[in-house]
């Protein structure tokens, strides 16, 4: 049996965009960067272009009826991945508007084929796409829009170019359009309006070759670009270890753990339930406190106080405070707008991994259900279930703090993953 090609996969320069592709992007592929206005199409290939392209490996975009180059890096230069020395060596920009209006397609693919040759990029951009289509719809007679796609993915193919196709399309498209049958892959950018917030998701449609993370993640644009949120991983996976053999970690409160048999598991997850002054954030920050004296780091994540605050008004706040002080103990605070479960997570993951925290606290369950969007609300135990889940396996314990048992009962099987 001959061996098995090998595809190399390009890093994109999008955080959590490699993640989602199944560990970034297969080199050679013919992509669609598709959605609808103010999804992030044009920002999303400006900053892989810039991570991407090289003087060894230079790329090439081409707009076609759209904005002029001048005016788009007018606003993509204001964000912190534009390179401006790539715009010599790395990046080139061709605009076509003149030849669209005047020759139709036909022109359009022999002037991107002419630069090709000419420039030999490994990387080609085409934006926006969507001006083709409507331009094979209206030109009788002119190359059509299947035999166009075709053609000009077998050029870029031949000469060992990564095309992304960027352009504006509606879902119902999706079946119709030769050009998804003709694409490698397809990223699908999208934004809705849910009461007072606006939330932007990204999907992968179609990758040849590899598998995607499926569903669609949670995309935040910033100064800094696109940053993308991967949807968290089931927690049907059970943990190396069964929960007989697995360490007991004591509470803090002696009582309390004799009658928990000696503490709770290592990467259990357990809910403290009462109504407001009941001794909740007592039981928290004794948990908290406890894992520390054992060598244990562990992350506080509130939602209803600033950091601050939280300390101010906690049992002990002047040894907690010592504790933020010498790295054994971070408090983590979570109320942007239009916060995800999948944001959560990984700003949570990220300051477990940097102080290899052992125990975390979620206080409360409540007010992190009201500082998410309203649209990641439908879906909050789902998500949190799947939070938690991920969370015990990797052995962390996990104490949540809750006023009403009866919202959050769905999280009692997250503890057996």
């Amino acid at each position: 049996m001959s061996e098995r090609v090998t595809i190399k996969k390009l890093a994109t320069g999008v955080p959590g965009l490699d993640d989602i592709l199944g560990g970034g992007l297969p080199e050679l592929s013919f992509n669609l960067v598709a959605g609808g206005p103010g999804g992030g199409k044009t920002t999303l290939a400006h900053q892989m272009m810039f991570a991407v392209a090289s003087p060894e490996s230079p790329a090439l975009y081409v707009t076609i009826l759209g904005e002029p180059p001048i005016k788009m890096l007018r606003y993509q230069q204001q964000y912190s991945f534009f390179d401006e020395r790539k715009l010599t060596e790395s990046v080139r920009f061709l605009h076509l508007g003149t030849e669209v209006l005047a020759e139709g397609l036909g022109k359009v693919l022999d002037s991107i084929v002419a630069e090709v040759e000419t420039t030999n990029p490994r990387f080609v951009f085409v934006d926006s796409f969507r001006s083709v289509v409507r331009k094979s719809q209206e030109s009788a007679g002119e190359v059509d829009l299947q035999n166009f796609v075709q053609r000009l993915a077998l050029h870029l193919t031949s000469w060992e170019a990564t095309t992304f196709l960027i352009g504006e399309y509606e879902e119902d498209e999706r079946d119709c359009n030769p050009l998804f049958t003709v694409a490698d892959g397809i990223l699908w950018l999208s934004q809705a309006a849910d009461r007072n917030s606006i939330v932007r998701k990204i999907q992968i449609v179609k990758m040849r070759g590899q598998s995607q993370i499926p569903g669609l993640h949670t995309v935040k644009i910033s100064d800094a670009g696109l940053r993308i949120y991967p949807r968290l991983p089931n927690p049907d996976r059970p943990t190396s270890l069964p929960i007989r053999e697995r360490a007991l970690r004591a509470t803090g409160t002696e009582a309390l753990d004799r009658m928990l048999g000696g503490g709770i598991p290592s990467g259990y997850s357990v809910m403290a339930v009462g109504p407001s002054g009941a001794g909740k954030t007592i039981l928290s920050t004794q948990f908290v406190r406890e894992g520390i004296a054992r060598g244990e780091p562990g992350v506080i994540a509130v939602f209803e106080k600033r950091p601050e605050e939280y300390l101010t008004t906690a049992p002990n706040a002047d040894e907690l405070s010592k504790l933020v002080d010498d790295g054994m103990l971070r408090i983590l605070y979570l109320r942007p707008l239009d916060l995800s479960v999948d944001e959560t997570m990984e700003e949570i993951a990220a300051t477990v991994h940097s102080i290899g925290a052992k125990r975390i606290v979620i206080d409360s369950l409540s007010g992190l259900e009201l500082a998410l969007a309203p649209s990641f609300r439908e879906d909050f135990r789902e998500s949190l279930y799947r939070m938690v889940g991920a969370l015990v396996g990797l052995g962390i314990t996990v104490l949540m703090t809750a006023e009403n048992q009866e919202s959050y009962t769905e999280l009692r099987t997250a503890s057996r993953s």
